[in-house]
Protein backbone atom coordinates (compact mmCIF):
# COMPACT_ATOMS: atom_id res chain seq x y z
CA UNK A 1 0.00 0.00 0.00
CA UNK A 2 1.36 3.12 -1.34
CA UNK A 3 -0.13 6.67 1.04
CA UNK A 4 0.71 10.47 0.31
CA UNK A 5 0.72 12.16 3.29
CA UNK A 6 0.19 16.08 2.25
CA UNK A 7 1.81 18.97 4.54
CA UNK A 8 -0.07 21.43 5.72
CA UNK A 9 -2.35 22.83 3.50
CA UNK A 10 -2.17 26.69 3.58
CA UNK A 11 -5.04 28.98 2.18
CA UNK A 12 -6.01 29.30 -1.61
CA UNK A 13 -2.18 28.71 -2.95
CA UNK A 14 -2.01 25.66 -1.13
CA UNK A 15 -5.49 24.53 -2.21
CA UNK A 16 -4.37 25.18 -6.08
CA UNK A 17 -1.16 23.14 -5.65
CA UNK A 18 -3.40 19.83 -4.03
CA UNK A 19 -5.84 20.34 -7.50
CA UNK A 20 -3.04 20.40 -9.60
CA UNK A 21 -0.75 17.99 -8.36
CA UNK A 22 -2.67 15.43 -6.28
CA UNK A 23 -3.97 13.24 -8.98
CA UNK A 24 -0.37 13.45 -11.16
CA UNK A 25 1.60 12.11 -7.84
CA UNK A 26 -1.16 9.41 -7.32
CA UNK A 27 -0.23 8.01 -10.84
CA UNK A 28 3.66 8.95 -10.46
CA UNK A 29 3.76 6.85 -7.25
CA UNK A 30 0.96 4.38 -7.42
CA UNK A 31 -0.55 6.03 -4.57
CA UNK A 32 -3.56 3.98 -3.05
CA UNK A 33 -4.49 6.55 -0.41
CA UNK A 34 -3.78 10.12 0.33
CA UNK A 35 -4.11 11.99 3.62
CA UNK A 36 -3.82 15.58 3.84
CA UNK A 37 -3.80 18.67 6.96
CA UNK A 38 -6.03 21.03 6.31
CA UNK A 39 -6.31 22.87 9.36
CA UNK A 40 -5.01 26.29 7.26
CA UNK A 41 -7.19 25.46 4.09
CA UNK A 42 -9.72 28.36 4.57
CA UNK A 43 -7.40 31.84 4.49
CA UNK A 44 -5.15 30.21 6.48
CA UNK A 45 -6.77 29.42 9.73
CA UNK A 46 -8.81 26.94 9.88
CA UNK A 47 -11.98 25.08 7.19
CA UNK A 48 -15.04 25.61 5.82
CA UNK A 49 -17.19 22.65 4.62
CA UNK A 50 -17.45 24.19 1.19
CA UNK A 51 -13.04 23.70 1.15
CA UNK A 52 -13.48 20.31 2.89
CA UNK A 53 -15.87 19.10 0.27
CA UNK A 54 -13.62 20.80 -2.55
CA UNK A 55 -10.53 18.49 -1.13
CA UNK A 56 -12.24 15.67 -1.22
CA UNK A 57 -13.70 16.16 -4.77
CA UNK A 58 -9.62 16.46 -5.94
CA UNK A 59 -8.91 13.23 -4.27
CA UNK A 60 -8.16 13.29 -0.64
CA UNK A 61 -9.62 10.64 1.49
CA UNK A 62 -8.62 11.87 4.98
CA UNK A 63 -8.59 15.50 5.95
CA UNK A 64 -6.64 16.05 9.65
CA UNK A 65 -6.97 19.04 11.49
CA UNK A 66 -5.11 20.53 15.12
CA UNK A 67 -4.76 23.73 16.61
CA UNK A 68 -6.83 25.69 14.39
CA UNK A 69 -9.06 23.36 13.76
CA UNK A 70 -11.71 25.83 15.27
CA UNK A 71 -10.56 28.72 13.65
CA UNK A 72 -13.84 28.87 11.45
CA UNK A 73 -16.99 28.50 13.84
CA UNK A 74 -19.22 27.27 11.04
CA UNK A 75 -16.89 23.71 11.35
CA UNK A 76 -19.44 23.35 14.67
CA UNK A 77 -22.46 22.62 12.01
CA UNK A 78 -20.65 20.19 9.89
CA UNK A 79 -17.68 18.44 11.91
CA UNK A 80 -20.14 16.25 13.12
CA UNK A 81 -21.42 14.13 9.88
CA UNK A 82 -17.81 14.99 8.44
CA UNK A 83 -17.06 11.11 8.79
CA UNK A 84 -13.46 11.94 6.49
CA UNK A 85 -12.39 14.44 8.54
CA UNK A 86 -10.47 13.54 11.82
CA UNK A 87 -9.58 16.34 14.62
CA UNK A 88 -7.47 15.27 17.45
CA UNK A 89 -8.25 12.78 19.03
CA UNK A 90 -6.71 14.40 22.38
CA UNK A 91 -9.39 16.86 22.85
CA UNK A 92 -11.69 16.21 25.97
CA UNK A 93 -14.31 13.48 25.90
CA UNK A 94 -17.45 15.15 24.58
CA UNK A 95 -15.47 17.14 21.86
CA UNK A 96 -17.40 17.40 18.59
CA UNK A 97 -16.19 15.29 15.28
CA UNK A 98 -13.87 11.95 15.26
CA UNK A 99 -10.25 11.63 16.01
CA UNK A 100 -9.71 8.50 13.72
CA UNK A 101 -11.15 6.99 11.09
CA UNK A 102 -10.53 4.05 9.00
CA UNK A 103 -10.68 4.27 5.42
CA UNK A 104 -10.69 1.56 2.39
CA UNK A 105 -8.33 1.77 -0.95
CA UNK A 106 -9.97 0.68 -4.44
CA UNK A 107 -7.67 -2.48 -3.41
CA UNK A 108 -9.51 -3.17 -0.16
CA UNK A 109 -7.07 -2.22 1.57
CA UNK A 110 -7.69 -0.41 4.93
CA UNK A 111 -6.01 1.88 6.50
CA UNK A 112 -6.61 3.61 9.77
CA UNK A 113 -5.50 7.01 10.17
CA UNK A 114 -5.09 8.92 13.60
CA UNK A 115 -4.65 12.68 14.29
CA UNK A 116 -3.06 14.02 17.98
CA UNK A 117 -1.71 17.51 19.06
CA UNK A 118 1.38 17.79 20.93
CA UNK A 119 1.67 19.89 24.30
CA UNK A 120 4.48 21.85 24.35
CA UNK A 121 4.03 25.23 23.03
CA UNK A 122 0.30 24.35 22.31
CA UNK A 123 -3.16 23.66 23.81
CA UNK A 124 -2.67 21.41 27.32
CA UNK A 125 -5.19 18.73 25.83
CA UNK A 126 -4.91 15.15 26.87
CA UNK A 127 -1.84 13.44 26.93
CA UNK A 128 -1.11 11.85 23.35
CA UNK A 129 0.99 9.52 24.71
CA UNK A 130 -1.65 7.68 26.97
CA UNK A 131 -4.46 8.59 24.79
CA UNK A 132 -2.99 6.75 21.51
CA UNK A 133 -2.72 3.78 23.26
CA UNK A 134 -6.89 2.46 23.00
CA UNK A 135 -7.12 3.71 19.48
CA UNK A 136 -4.21 1.93 18.05
CA UNK A 137 -5.96 -1.18 19.98
CA UNK A 138 -9.31 -0.14 18.92
CA UNK A 139 -7.81 0.12 15.09
CA UNK A 140 -5.55 -3.27 14.92
CA UNK A 141 -8.60 -5.08 15.35
CA UNK A 142 -10.01 -4.22 11.78
CA UNK A 143 -6.33 -3.55 10.27
CA UNK A 144 -2.40 -2.98 10.93
CA UNK A 145 -1.96 -0.21 8.65
CA UNK A 146 -2.02 3.10 10.93
CA UNK A 147 -0.70 6.37 9.74
CA UNK A 148 -0.53 9.25 12.27
CA UNK A 149 -0.54 12.69 12.14
CA UNK A 150 1.18 14.17 14.78
CA UNK A 151 0.05 17.97 14.80
CA UNK A 152 3.25 19.79 17.10
CA UNK A 153 5.66 22.78 17.98
CA UNK A 154 8.58 21.26 19.58
CA UNK A 155 10.77 18.84 18.16
CA UNK A 156 11.68 16.46 21.18
CA UNK A 157 7.84 15.68 21.26
CA UNK A 158 7.64 14.40 17.63
CA UNK A 159 10.70 12.83 18.11
CA UNK A 160 9.87 11.01 21.38
CA UNK A 161 6.51 10.18 19.82
CA UNK A 162 7.84 8.23 16.54
CA UNK A 163 10.19 6.10 19.70
CA UNK A 164 7.08 5.58 21.53
CA UNK A 165 5.20 4.00 18.57
CA UNK A 166 8.00 2.46 16.59
CA UNK A 167 6.74 -0.74 15.81
CA UNK A 168 2.77 -0.30 16.91
CA UNK A 169 1.83 2.09 13.67
CA UNK A 170 3.18 2.36 10.11
CA UNK A 171 3.78 5.99 10.18
CA UNK A 172 4.17 8.88 12.21
CA UNK A 173 3.95 11.84 10.30
CA UNK A 174 4.66 15.64 12.09
CA UNK A 175 3.17 18.60 10.85
CA UNK A 176 2.34 22.17 12.31
CA UNK A 177 6.07 23.78 11.75
CA UNK A 178 5.28 24.02 7.71
CA UNK A 179 9.00 23.43 7.20
CA UNK A 180 10.12 19.72 5.36
CA UNK A 181 12.52 18.30 8.12
CA UNK A 182 15.66 15.91 6.52
CA UNK A 183 15.33 13.27 9.14
CA UNK A 184 12.64 10.97 7.27
CA UNK A 185 13.46 7.51 8.06
CA UNK A 186 12.16 4.04 8.54
CA UNK A 187 12.90 3.26 12.66
CA UNK A 188 14.53 -0.04 13.25
CA UNK A 189 10.64 -1.64 14.30
CA UNK A 190 9.32 -0.99 10.83
CA UNK A 191 7.71 2.61 11.46
CA UNK A 192 8.07 5.22 9.14
CA UNK A 193 8.94 8.58 10.45
CA UNK A 194 9.72 12.15 9.71
CA UNK A 195 9.63 15.17 11.94
CA UNK A 196 7.78 17.37 10.00
CA UNK A 197 5.96 16.79 6.46
CA UNK A 198 5.98 20.55 4.96
CA UNK A 199 3.27 22.71 3.79
CA UNK A 200 1.67 23.28 1.16
CA UNK A 201 1.08 26.99 -0.01
CA UNK A 202 2.39 30.23 -0.88
CA UNK A 203 6.75 29.02 -1.41
CA UNK A 204 8.06 32.26 -1.45
CA UNK A 205 6.43 33.77 2.44
CA UNK A 206 7.25 32.87 5.93
CA UNK A 207 5.14 29.61 6.73
CA UNK A 208 2.23 31.09 4.36
CA UNK A 209 1.91 34.44 5.40
CA UNK A 210 3.28 37.42 3.29
CA UNK A 211 6.60 37.61 4.62
CA UNK A 212 6.48 41.63 4.84
CA UNK A 213 4.17 41.36 7.24
CA UNK A 214 5.68 38.93 9.56
CA UNK A 215 9.20 40.65 9.23
CA UNK A 216 7.89 44.19 10.15
CA UNK A 217 6.21 41.92 13.03
CA UNK A 218 9.77 40.91 14.32
CA UNK A 219 11.20 44.37 14.06
CA UNK A 220 8.26 46.40 15.72
CA UNK A 221 6.46 43.84 17.83
CA UNK A 222 3.55 45.72 16.69
CA UNK A 223 -0.03 43.37 16.41
CA UNK A 224 -0.40 43.13 12.71
CA UNK A 225 -3.41 41.12 10.75
CA UNK A 226 -1.13 37.98 8.77
CA UNK A 227 -2.37 37.59 4.92
CA UNK A 228 -1.71 34.80 3.23
CA UNK A 229 0.93 35.01 1.00
CA UNK A 230 0.23 34.87 -3.27
CA UNK A 231 3.45 34.05 -6.19
CA UNK A 232 4.32 30.13 -6.89
CA UNK A 233 3.35 27.40 -4.80
CA UNK A 234 4.49 24.18 -3.48
CA UNK A 235 3.69 21.19 -2.46
CA UNK A 236 5.38 18.94 0.40
CA UNK A 237 4.81 15.64 0.84
CA UNK A 238 5.90 12.10 1.71
CA UNK A 239 5.13 8.96 0.37
CA UNK A 240 4.67 5.79 2.79
CA UNK A 241 5.26 2.36 1.21
CA UNK A 242 3.86 0.13 3.48
CA UNK A 243 3.29 -3.70 3.72
CA UNK A 244 -0.46 -3.89 4.09
CA UNK A 245 -0.11 -7.67 5.50
CA UNK A 246 2.20 -6.93 8.64
CA UNK A 247 1.43 -2.95 8.67
CA UNK A 248 5.31 -1.94 8.75
CA UNK A 249 6.82 0.46 6.78
CA UNK A 250 9.50 -0.44 4.14
CA UNK A 251 10.02 3.25 2.71
CA UNK A 252 9.26 6.74 2.63
CA UNK A 253 9.91 9.20 0.37
CA UNK A 254 9.89 13.01 0.65
CA UNK A 255 8.21 14.74 -2.13
CA UNK A 256 8.41 18.12 -3.20
CA UNK A 257 6.83 20.16 -6.36
CA UNK A 258 6.11 23.70 -7.03
CA UNK A 259 3.52 25.20 -9.47
CA UNK A 260 3.73 28.48 -11.14
CA UNK A 261 -0.19 30.53 -9.69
Amino acid sequence: MNVLMIGDIVGRPGRTAVIKLVNQLKIEYKIDLVVANGENAAGGNGITKEIYEELLEVGIDVVTMGNHVWDKKEIMSFISAADKLVRPANYPVGTPGQGYKIVTAKSGEKLGVINLSGRVFLSNLECPFTQVNKIVTEIKRITPNILIDFHAEATSEKVAFGWYMDGRVSAVCGTHTHIQTADARILPNGTAYITDVGMTGPRDSVLGVKKELVINKFITHLPVRFEVASGPAQLNGVVVMIDSQTGKAHNIQIIQKYIEN
